[in-house]
């Protein structure tokens, strides 16, 4: 009996040492606080999504994104603590991520580690599997399909436990220990430096005691890097309409669904647009659009030449085919600037406005005539970077330049961002800003 007495206290006391060694490691600091979100971003959500109170950063679920880091890490071991505070929660520590979403994504191109509990199945478990997402990549070690690595045996603790997570990343290279031993592991991942997300995912979940070590970086590539941040900010944070122009008419036409805001067409009143309320002199704009209708109705519409005019049949009518009958746009400081949103075979982009107006330089009508048709299918999220400076603009779609520094004579120096209204159903997301004039 004396000798099991004694086993117990040598056993207490030498967790009570290991963990005081643990919580004294040197090289580490703090990544949160303990009472604000000071070294945070809130990219895409709600104000009360993400909040700081009584020693932990406490996240809503609600709507679905991320609270990111401001700054990049590379080679670094990260340590935390979480809970889910309802069974079978969903969450998630992103590293090596990008500084925004995904097109047509809540999420990062990141690798994630993930942070669940209780289903499982024959490829996942909620035990702290590891995988890239969004064009991420990742070989794993104790893989089942796929990229996505799993643990070697269940260790995590269920909802309201805390569990504890030490994320190693080195060169490429990730490893995850749960609850004090390493059970997943990932290797040639790329990008491998960027920003650090802990993700919300439709429950309550509590994160404490943040801390990371940086470790000796190694040379990297361009295309192993993630994005950096440029100074984007939201105008749309997944739960309501804050920061927009809003009366009775639109009300439930433009509505928010968590990460994404639908339109149904069908606004009342005027303006059936939907504004923002502040103004903008230069800027730059992305915005994720899709169709989200069934689009059997077909309309036709004129085939448009590089130069802005309309291609003529034979006998000198205007040659006409028919296309999916799906219009919208984003107006640029007042609604004299469109970049058109359709299914016309010259593709989105278009600055209609001036492509039409015949008064004004056949150079102008060409430099407002889309160089390429770079929409996806009808269904497919799309991404519209627009940058405006001055009485240009240029517009750059899926990655293709469209527009190069048309000229738009005549736009208020200054003025709103609009979604158009032209009575056809689709969907926003990922709506960021930048100003270029501060």
């Amino acid at each position: 009996m004396a000798r099991r007495l004694a086993t117990m206290v040598l056993c207490a006391w030498l967790t009570l040492h290991h963990t005081e060694t643990v919580s004294g490691e040197e090289g580490f600091a703090p990544l949160f606080d303990g009472k604000t979100l000071a070294g945070w971003v809130n990219v895409n959500c709600a104000p009360d999504t993400w909040t700081a109170r009584e020693g932990v950063i406490y996240c809503t679920g609600k709507p679905i994104g991320e609270l990111r880091t401001t700054r990049m890490y590379q080679n670094f071991i990260c340590e935390l603590e979480w809970r889910h505070l309802q069974p079978k929660g969903n969450a998630g520590v992103f590293v090596w991520a990008d500084a925004l979403p995904a097109v047509g994504q809540p999420f990062h191109r990141a690798i994630e580690v993930q942070v669940e509990d209780g289903p499982n199945g024959p490829e996942f478990t909620s035990h702290g599997d590891i995988f890239p997402i969004h064009g991420a990549t990742m070989k794993p070690s104790n893989g089942r399909a796929g990229s996505r690595a799993v643990p070697t045996e269940h260790r995590s603790k269920p909802s309201p436990e805390w569990n504890h997570y030490r994320i190693t990343c080195t060169d490429g290279a990730i490893q995850l220990a749960v609850n004090g031993k390493v059970v997943t592991r990932g290797s040639e991942c790329s990008p491998r430096k960027g920003y650090i997300c802990l993700e919300s995912e439709g429950s309550p979940v509590e994160f404490r005691n943040l801390r990371l070590q940086e470790l000796p970086n190694s040379p990297i590539t361009a295309e192993q890097t993630a994005s950096a941040d440029q100074g984007f900010i939201t105008l749309y944070n997944g739960s309501d309409l804050s920061g927009w122009q809003v009366h009775k008419g639109l009300v439930g036409h433009w509505q928010p669904s968590d990460w994404t805001l639908k339109y149904d067409g069908q606004a009342e009143g005027d303006p059936k647009d939907l504004w923002t309320q502040d103004s903008f002199r230069d800027f730059e704009l992305i915005v994720d659009w899709r169709w989200n209708g069934a689009y059997e109705k077909t309309t036709k519409q004129p085939v448009v030449l590089p130069n802005g005019d309309y291609e003529k049949n034979p006998d000198g009518s205007t040659h006409e085919i028919d296309v999916p009958k799906a219009d919208s746009g984003i107006f640029l400081r007042s609604d004299a600037a469109q970049v058109n949103i359709w299914q016309w075979p010259i593709g989105s982009g278009e600055l209609w406005d001036f492509r039409t107006n015949t008064a004004l330089p056949p150079e102008n009508r060409a430099a407002a005539t889309p160089k390429i048709n770079a929409d996806h299918p009808v269904g497919q999220w799309n991404r519209f970077q627009i940058t405006m400076r001055g009485e240009k603009v240029s517009v750059v779609l899926n990655g293709k330049t469209v527009i190069s520094e048309c000229p738009v004579p005549g736009v208020p120096p200054e003025g709103p961002i609009g979604l158009q209204h032209h009575g056809d159903p689709l969907e926003f997301a990922n709506i960021f800003v930048r100003r270029l004039d501060k």
